[in-house]
């Protein structure tokens, strides 16, 4: 997957970037470090690649105990 424009804005300035993403649910931190995704510099638009996306989900306190492996 490659991204050159923003989805959001149309800015050229997008950016591959990899690290930790944090996210809340519900009162509750939860991070995934070492996933990859594009940053927009520009409105802050974050697109994650299908194996971060899937990551993301897999540690939501939101999904806990409802997926199961394939």
């Amino acid at each position: 997957m490659e991204i050159t424009h923003c989805p959001s804005c149309g800015s050229s300035h997008i950016e591959k970037v990899e690290g930790t993403v944090s996210r809340d649910f519900d009162g509750e931190t939860y991070s995934v470090p070492g996933v990859t995704y594009y940053a927009c510099p520009e409105c802050g638009e974050r697109v994650y690649e299908p194996e971060t996306a899937r990551a993301l989900q897999a540690a939501s306190p939101a999904f806990r105990g409802q997926l199961s492996a394939h």
